[in-house]
Parts: structure tokens; sequence; C-alpha cells
């Protein structure tokens, strides 16, 4: 007796076999975006965004297994794409999988392309797979540990934003050079395109007339500035006037997926009664570092991004985290000057101001991309050559930030949506 399977629901329409009887377009090509981490399907939409428009490409989504993942089926979700299961995914055939992590690549029926989730590459990581002895520690994204699997590089192409990295992966990964090609970074070029617009997002974070705002980025794990405790951040909100500052916190999504929305913002609900902004993980964090006038952080991609704005850079979190000393946030954790706990607040910003060095700030800034301005143009080529496609025609362009959007609190103090 035969038994007829039924179909699994995740069978969407341009997977079928039937797909000419469904289907209103007949694509040419399938486009595999894995989303590892929230931030990481952030990064990604800088990319598939280019492929916006084109009628011969379909693009699917799918999770990949990660510590982070909470928080990916949301935001997927709010995206509204064609969701796979992992499971599918790895058992179908694409054109090309774009990834902004390295975990379980090696699954994919598919060539991958892979870009850093950050500001290029500065933390060093453990090389170890689970289940296997811990291996020689190296460069996260550069490392051989992440990009060779049994003896092959994993990656088609490894997505690089400056010249100088090709340096390093040579040193990490000498064979997986041929795979690299380095296009820019699409963060410096809108954090670029917005900084005509600063007032724009100084007033979206509540920052008035005369007020210097101060934004805290926290990155996450126990070295960053909130793992070593809430001290830099009470101290801000309880030693500075509020009536000449505005401070604001802005912190990595790994932050509120490790813990979650409601623990994150209910543990800041006090702070934010006595005048702290937090900035919403489901904003355009960009323009946060646009509008500040003082940037305290620690050794997350938003400090070194900060040095493209000009202003002084105050480092807070373990002075001694594990950071790539070749790489150009170790750069500026050797000269940006550390808080310090017996010292007035005030008179170190006042001071950080006078004793800002510009030329050290715009070195370290030239480190993070050799190609300003130029992701949209050069990822795009990239793109459609991989996808062997004649690209578009029209030119892309890069847009300035979003306005930041801030969690809003109740009285007294009860969290609304955000």
């Amino acid at each position: 007796m035969s038994v007829t399977v039924p179909e699994p629901h995740w069978r969407h329409v341009p997977m079928r076999l039937d797909v000419e009887r469904w289907a209103t377009r007949r694509t040419r090509r399938r486009v595999l975006v894995v989303v590892h981490t929230v931030i990481a399907g952030q990064r990604l939409l800088d990319a598939i965004r280019l492929l916006e428009g084109d009628i011969r490409v379909q693009t699917f989504f799918t999770q990949a297994p990660d510590v982070f993942s909470n928080g990916v089926s949301e935001f997927l979700e709010q995206l509204g794409g064609l969701v796979m299961p992992w499971s599918q995914a790895v058992q179908t055939n694409f054109d090309l999988a774009l990834a902004a992590s390295h975990g379980s690549l090696h699954e994919l029926q598919a060539p991958v392309i892979v870009l850093p989730h950050g500001a290029g590459h500065n933390k060093i990581t453990p090389g170890g797979r689970h289940g296997r002895p811990a291996a020689q520690r190296g460069v996260y994204g550069l490392s051989r540990q992440r990009l060779v699997r049994d003896g092959a590089v994993v990656p088609e192409v490894i997505v690089l934003a400056h010249q100088e990295e090709l340096t390093r992966l040579g040193r990490e990964c000498p064979e997986a050079l041929p795979a690299a090609e380095v296009v820019g970074d699409p963060c410096f070029d809108r954090i670029a395109a917005s900084l005509p617009s600063r007032a724009l997002y100084r007033d979206a974070l509540g920052a008035k007339s005369g007020q210097r705002l101060v934004l805290v980025c926290s990155t996450w794990g126990p070295d960053s500035l909130l793992g070593q405790g809430w001290d830099v951040l009470e101290r801000l909100v309880g030693e500075l006037p509020r009536d000449e500052f505005r401070i604001v916190a802005l912190l990595h999504p790994h932050v509120w997926n490790a813990h979650g929305d409601w623990q994150v913002r209910a543990w800041l609900a006090g702070l934010a009664r006595a005048g702290l902004t937090l900035v919403s993980p489901y904003g355009d964090w960009a323009g946060a570092v646009v509008a500040a006038d003082y940037i305290v952080g620690d050794h997350g991609s938003v400090s070194l991004y900060g040095a493209m704005t000009g202003v002084p850079v105050l480092m807070a979190g373990r002075a001694d985290a594990e950071v790539d000393p070749g790489s150009p946030l170790a750069e500026l954790m050797s000269f940006a000057p550390r808080l310090r706990e017996n010292r007035s607040l005030r008179a170190q910003l006042k001071r950080s101001s006078a004793a800002l060095r510009s030329h050290r700030y715009e070195r370290v800034a030239a480190r993070i991309s050799s190609e300003p301005g130029q992701f949209s143009r050069k990822m795009r080529a990239l793109l459609y050559r991989k996808l062997r496609l004649r690209a578009p025609t029209a030119r892309p362009t890069t847009e300035p930030a979003r306005l930041p959007l801030t969690v809003r609190y109740d009285e007294p103090g009860r969290v609304t949506a955000p």
C-alpha cells in the first residue's frame, strides 16, 4: 500500500516543481540570505537592497543556528520575505548565498559571499569548534578556523572594507586571499552621508539648543562597557546637569537579544526616569553617532565609527579587551582617553575636547574603509558578477541614515511598545 507524503508547508511557490502554474513572475536566479543574528541581518540589508527592482532575482531568507539567534525570527517576519527553515535551506541549491557570520556555512549548497557585520575585523576570538579542542586564537572573520573547513576555504568571496585587511588576512589565512574582495563599508558611507544633517538627528534624540549630547555605546559581553557594570551610565546621568547634557545610550543588538527587550528596558527604567535616553534596537543607530558631542564607548564597532565624526571618543569597559593589535580599533584605544572613576566627569569631558588631536582620529577613520562612498557600487558589481547577470544601468546611491528611534516609558517608568 503506497503512502502519500504530504508536501511540507514550507514549499514556497518559487521553489515548487510546478512553479510556472503558480508564480506571477518566473525568475532566473535564486539568492539565499543567511541570517545568524539580528545585527548580521541588518548588515545584509545593505547588500540585498542593491538587488531591488530586479525582477530576474528571487530572494529567500533563512535563520542559521547561532547562540544569539533570539530576535531573528521577528526580524525576518518584519521584513516580509520568504523564509525557509534551515533544514530545507541546506538541502536546496541556490545561485548565491549571502551571510554576515560564519557558523554552519559549509552546509549550504551555494557559493557564499561573507560580509563583516561590524567595522572591519577587530576582535580576537578562540578558534575551536564545539566538540573539538580549542585551536589557536585568531581575528574573527580572518582566521583559518573560521574560513576553512576540511582543508577548503568555505566562502566564495570574503568581503573586506579596506585594502590593509588583505595583509592581515594573508597573515591569518593566506589560502583565503584569492577569495577576498575589497568593496568598502556601508555604515562608513552612511555616516559620511549623514554628517550634514546632524541637527536633525540631535532633534530626534531630544537634544535642545545648547545641550551637549553624550552618546554611551556598549558592545556585548563581560568585557563591554555594560558588562563591567552600570557605573558609567549611573555617573553620567547623576553627575552631569540635565539642562547642559543629554545622555543617550546605544546598546549592541546582542545585549537586547541575549537578555530580552523587556528586561533591558526594565533594568534601565530608573536611569530613564533620571534623564537617560535609550536608543531603540529597531531603528537606525548611525544617526545617534552623528548627533554626539562626546562618545563614551568600549571595544565595539560603534566607538570606531565615532572616530569619523570629529568629536572626542572616551573609553570604558576593559582596557585589555581582546582586540587585534594591528586593527584600527586598537589604534583608537591606544590614544583615546579612558574615563577615570576618581575624577569629575564634567572635567574629563572638557579635557577630552581640549586635548583632541583631529589628525589622529582622521587617521583611524581612514583605516575603516579604503573605498569611501563606493560600497554600493562595488558590492552591486560583485553581486551581479557572481549571479552572472548584467547589472542595471542606474547608479546606486548612499542615503543618509534614518532618524533614530528611542524607547518610550510610561509613568511611573513602565515600558511601552517599541
